[in-house]
Order: structure tokens, then sequence, then C-alpha cells
């Protein structure tokens, strides 16, 4: 296994990596942005107004992007567990 090859797995790695957390954090942003504006509006000030509903959109999230989730995964395992295979094979 040479240089480029691992650079390869991490860059793939890391890109799973960013489909799979991508859609929660998008919508934890995007919740906290609504909260925001709802709190520059109304002038209200609560520090803690924002965790309650941050906590149930990112599970509500979570839940609804889970089997892409576990595609994304096990596509990527299974990639990585072939080359593995490849590299221990005999020649």
């Amino acid at each position: 296994m040479d240089q480029t090859s691992v650079l390869e797995i991490a860059r793939e790695a890391l890109w799973v990596i960013l489909m799979i957390a991508g859609p929660t954090m998008m919508a934890g942003l995007f919740i906290g942005l609504i909260i925001a504006l709802f709190q520059a509006l109304t002038t209200i000030q609560e520090m803690t107004l924002t965790f309650v509903p941050k906590i149930v959109v990112i599970f509500v999230a979570i839940l609804f992007f889970l089997p892409f989730m576990m595609t994304t995964i096990i596509e990527f395992s299974m990639t990585l567990f072939d080359r593995i295979a490849t590299i221990g094979a005999p020649v």
C-alpha cells in the first residue's frame, strides 16, 4: 500500500463523515437561525431557549436520515474491506 492509496482512503473517509453529519448539522443550524431570528424580533434574550428545539430537530433529522447514513457507512465499509482483501491477497 503506497502513500497515494492511504491519502485516497483518508479523503473518502472524510467525505463520508461530511455526508453523514451534514444533514443533521444543517438541521441544527437552520433551527438555530430561526430561533435567533425569533429572539431578535421579540427581544427575548433567554440563552437556554435554543436547546430543546435543537435537540428535538436534530433527533428527528437523525431518525429521518438514518437509512441514508446506514447505507453510506455500509458502502464505504464494504469498499474498505474489499481493498483490505486485495492488499492481503497473494500475488
